[in-house]
């Protein structure tokens, strides 16, 4: 865990773009509390609890109704979960949309209709006993790139409004569009392999295989091991999933609910909030008071004369003033060398 600050950012900053599953900005919209601050924080999230059940914890330790979340996570796992408080919630469009990081624990010889221990076998159980580490990694090789999912009908993305795991446990299934994604690294994990934060669990029984995956947004874990099992002819769900990055946000910034519910009783909830400016991967383009002003309003505004013009038509930046307050997030229109706020941080 490391306290965060308005003149303490974070040290690194990963540039990575990128859909996780079904991630929904939840923030309705009431007045901010008026002791409250704007930022980001990294909830490491329990098992058995809902994305949605964090929200409503943050919302009760900070007192302020304002609060968000980044990329939804199953109930089942644990880890990461990217939650914006106040302003930041209009930053959840952007934070969703990062690369993912994940470890997870598979085990081999069934499919289950919700991808993971939590549901009921739809596959007969197979003996996997014969599926050996380097059967593992062969599989794993096949996955590497821009694949095609279909998303799980156990999750919560939307179709006409609905969200699939509503239909799911009415009994009802419908047929589910494939979507791209991409898998950047696929590892298999030692046995004995461990990790502090990231709890790279170790093989418990023959039929389990631990591995880490790194992927775009929208990529769903539980389909991925339902996927590899099939190709094993064994199938497979998992028993265990975690993840320990979202785009810049890692384990190592985060805080348990019970440990921002201490700190905010001692009144040092504010010390673990990530600035805004900080929280978003991408390049930073400062601005005066005039163009402070202009954007406040949703205007546009020329280039600064002193940055270089090497933006692609179309590209994003954050537009900070020189304390590193964020002012908005703009997209470059480079036929007349401007920034077009597509989000205003301030009033």
């Amino acid at each position: 865990m490391r306290f965060m600050t308005k003149s303490n950012p974070p040290s690194a900053i990963i540039h990575n773009q990128g859909p996780q599953s079904g991630g929904s900005p939840d923030s309705p919209d009431s007045e901010d509390s008026p002791d409250s601050e704007d930022g980001v924080l990294v909830i490491d999230k329990p098992e058995g609890l809902t994305s949605h059940d964090v929200v409503a914890r943050v919302r009760k330790i900070l007192g302020t109704r304002r609060v968000g979340h980044a990329g939804t996570l199953d109930p089942f796992a644990t880890g990461v979960l990217v939650v914006c408080v106040n302003r930041a919630t209009r930053l959840a469009q952007f934070l969703s949309s990062d690369d993912k990081e994940y470890v997870a624990t598979m085990r081999l010889g069934f499919a289950t209709d919700t991808g993971d221990l939590t549901g009921t076998p739809k596959t007969p159980v197979t003996d996997a006993g014969h599926i050996t580490s380097n059967k593992i990694q062969e599989a794993f090789s096949r996955f590497l790139g821009p694949i095609k999912q279909i998303p799980p009908m156990y999750s919560a993305k939307k179709i006409g409004g609905v969200k699939l795991y509503e239909m799911a446990r009415r009994g009802e299934e419908i047929e589910r569009a494939p979507v791209v994604v991409e898998i950047k690294k696929l590892e298999l994990l030692k046995p004995a392999a461990r990790s502090e934060r990231a709890l790279a669990f170790a093989q418990t029984a023959p039929d389990e295989f631990s591995f880490r995956v790194v992927c775009s947004s929208g990529t769903y874990i539980r389909a991925l091991a339902e996927e590899i099992g099939a190709l094993l002819g064994v199938g497979a769900h998992l028993t265990r999933l975690r993840r320990a990055r979202s785009g810049s946000h890692s384990l190592d910034d985060a805080v348990t609910l019970e440990e921002l519910a201490d700190l905010a009783r001692s009144g040092h909830g504010g010390r673990v909030l990530i600035p805004m400016a900080d929280s978003i991967a991408m390049p930073a383009v400062q601005v005066g008071s005039e163009e402070r002003k202009r954007l406040s309003h949703g205007r546009s505004i020329e280039h600064p004369e002193k940055g270089p013009v090497n933006y692609a038509n179309g590209a994003l930046a954050k537009l900070c003033d020189k304390k590193n307050q964020l002012i908005a997030i703009a997209e470059f229109d480079a036929s007349k060398t401007l920034w077009r706020p597509r989000v205003v941080l301030i009033d």
